[in-house]
């Protein structure tokens, strides 16, 4: 069996798909399956049961002999959150309970960190061990994952094989629910159906023009094979970077978004909300050597490939996997 927590999410319900695919079929689905609202990112995939988020302990009391991995990408992800007391439970509190099981009844560990954890850069972006507990993020869900990754990295106990992976600008099917946490390739399609244009933020920041803010956009299906490799291969365990090592602008990815949709691109400037301008990344790259160091030698996807196929196969035609 193979345990995946937030497989009613974007980036869960993906990886049960990618499971899918390899033919893995006895996959226990764990989250708060009362959101309906999400059903359908998981009703058409092959699985053995659906696991309430808050039986998990007991579950896995009942069952951890029959368990391969733990996939754990159940969290609360909107940086617009400002009640430390959520992330504390959600995020901190509930990965802490999943690590310990994990290490309890012998299981591998994949958990899902974040980019949010590099706050403004200062710092760069190196997954080195030794950066984690100087990091900056700069808002209560950044803190949260970058605490919990603090905490793996000062225990005595660790399950024999685990990798925290920090996701950056993961973009792809199945995140329609995901409101204004939802990716800027999503946002722009749906505005760009109902208006004809995008909206950006104007930049606030004297060294970039307006759009030329970059992010390391990572297409979800890539992000699902480095998880499956990792599953697989298990190599040394640690905290990895998941981008593409490359950083491109949103105006790239608007024009990338327009030429999907067969439309000339026409883009206009809003100022940025006042309550992020202030916690707001301007540049994020990951460093991909550790990833690459330890075997994967897949390449990523291109941005203007991915959100072709986002949009053309998925938005289009409102697909989901």
């Amino acid at each position: 069996m193979i345990v995946v927590t937030g497989a009613a999410g974007f980036i869960g319900s993906n990886v049960v798909a990618g499971l899918n695919a390899r033919n893995y079929r006895d996959i226990i689905l764990v989250d708060d399956f009362s959101r309906k609202e999400r059903e359908r990112n998981y009703a058409d995939k092959t699985c053995t049961a659906l696991v309430d988020r808050g039986d998990l302990d007991k579950w896995l009391s009942d069952n951890h002999r029959f368990v391969q991995v733990v996939v754990h990408m159940g969290a609360r992800t909107d940086t617009a959150e400002f009640d430390w007391n959520t992330f504390e439970k959600l995020n901190l509190g509930y990965s802490k309970t999943v690590w310990q099981l994990c290490v309890e009844y012998g299981l591998p560990l994949i958990y899902a960190s974040s980019a949010a954890t590099y706050g403004l850069g200062e710092l760069g972006y190196d997954d080195d061990h030794g950066m984690v507990p100087s990091l900056k993020p700069l808002n209560a869900y950044g803190r949260s994952k970058n605490e919990f990754d603090k905490w793996v990295l000062q225990q005595v106990r660790q399950p024999f094989f685990w990798a925290g992976l920090k996701f950056f600008n993961v973009y792809g099917p199945n995140e329609y629910h995901k409101g204004r946490m939802a990716s800027v390739v999503f946002h722009a399609y749906r505005q760009i159906m109902e208006t004809g244009k995008m909206k950006l933020f104007r930049s606030h920041h004297p060294e970039f023009g307006d759009g030329e803010q970059a992010r390391d956009f990572i297409y979800v299906k890539d992000v699902v094979d480095v998880i499956l490799y990792m599953m697989e291969q298990r190599p040394a365990s640690g905290i990895y970077n998941l981008g593409t090592g490359e950083a491109r602008t949103f105006r790239d990815l608007v024009e990338a978004t327009f030429n999907a949709m067969d439309l000339d691109p026409q883009t206009e400037f809003i100022d940025t909300p006042e309550d992020i301008r202030d916690k707001y990344q301007y540049f994020t790259e990951a460093n991909m050597e550790k990833l690459r160091s330890v075997g994967y030698d897949r390449p990523f996807t291109s941005l203007e490939e991915g959100v072709e196929e986002y949009v053309r196969a998925y938005l289009s035609g409102n697909i989901i996997r």
